[in-house]
């Protein structure tokens, strides 16, 4: 984490600062993701839904998040 309280992660490739010690829901909120439409491989594992809440988002964390869509 940097001195102004931030952590530098990267989401599907791209590099972002987010406030520190924010959960995977919280991160999602702030990135206009609906947490129940998306999926989360964090470090290239993916992140059960029921750990979204739990899961402490960290200094050099790398995410790829996919949206679910309907359609047909």
């Amino acid at each position: 984490m940097s001195l102004d309280q931030t952590s530098g992660i990267r989401v599907n490739g791209e590099h972002r600062r987010i406030n520190g010690g924010i959960t995977i829901t919280e991160m999602l909120n702030e990135l206009g993701l609906d947490p129940h439409r998306v999926a989360v491989e964090r470090n290239l594992a993916v992140v059960e839904r029921s750990k979204f809440t739990e899961t402490i988002v960290e200094d050099g964390d790398d995410y790829e998040i996919v949206h679910f869509v309907g359609g047909g």
